[in-house]
């Protein structure tokens, strides 16, 4: 049977000419595509945080959420002299309900501190994902704070907690390690799961590569390797704008707590 659309309501012409787009995206093996908050081309941006059940110590296979866990790198940019210490200390915050490790990362250079970052991470078991709940950081200038940028906390402004390092690692995945519209939007995309890395630490094989990028930094991109059992060893960190040159950075020592 015919249907004369000139008889019909405008708004059931209207509701036949979408059903007829569906079902041909359908015949051609195309599907609707569908808005979601949760993926953002492609990257991973919110999580099912209600199925976690936080702690403020543990460890996955490539990071370590214990006191007492220490990562000294080290390396140049161009002639400066620059050492990295990450250092997982006793304290904890309670972040957006959460209780979590506070991870000190401390940048100097020449001997200089640069940077100090206190990250707020906690474990979800039983997945052992390790999530990124904000950082208080202060940058330095001749031995005085002139900066707090890129400070965060889940909770705040609409800020999120982002996965720092998954429980299950896949090739190819990509996620947000910091979800803080405008102000902290790091993002980490895995590469690759067979590098051999050599460092004055020890030589590894079977090295995870991550990239790391943000949308607030374009031209910026980091490369950062990590070893089961020990983490993070080495970075190379491209900042194009400034320097086509990298700057590179291997793990010098390392401690892990009993």
């Amino acid at each position: 049977m015919k249907i004369n659309l000139f008889l019909l309501p405008i708004s059931l012409i209207l509701l036949i000419i979408g059903l007829t787009s569906i079902t041909s995206m359908e015949a051609f093996g195309q599907q609707p595509i569908e808005s979601t908050e949760n993926q953002t081309n492609g990257w991973k941006k919110s999580f099912n945080l209600d199925e976690c059940n936080f702690s403020s110590i543990g460890s996955n296979d490539y990071m370590i959420l214990k006191p007492g866990h220490q990562l000294i790198l080290e390396g140049k940019e161009n002639a400066t002299e620059v050492r990295l210490s990450i250092t997982v200390l006793n304290d904890t915050k309670t972040v957006n309900g959460v209780e979590t490790r506070i991870v000190e990362e401390k940048n100097t250079e020449d001997g200089e501190v640069d940077e100090i970052a206190k990250n707020y991470f906690a474990i979800c078991k039983p997945s052992n994902d390790i999530f990124n709940f904000g950082e208080e950081v202060d940058y330095y200038e001749n031995g005085k704070i002139i900066s707090h940028e890129g400070a965060w906390e889940a909770g705040v402004n609409g800020s999120k907690p982002g996965i720092v390092m998954p429980g299950k690692v896949e090739l190819n995945s990509k996620y947000y390690q910091e979800n803080a519209p405008g102000l902290a939007e790091d993002r980490s995309e895995i590469i690759s799961m067979t590098e051999t890395v050599n460092t004055p630490a020890g030589n590894f094989d079977k090295v995870l590569k991550s990239k790391e990028t943000n949308p607030l930094e374009p031209g910026s991109k980091d490369y950062k390797f990590y070893v089961k059992g020990i983490g993070f060893i080495k970075e190379e960190s491209f900042k194009l704008i400034e320097s086509p040159d990298p700057q590179i950075i291997t793990l010098v020592k390392y401690t892990i707590p009993n």
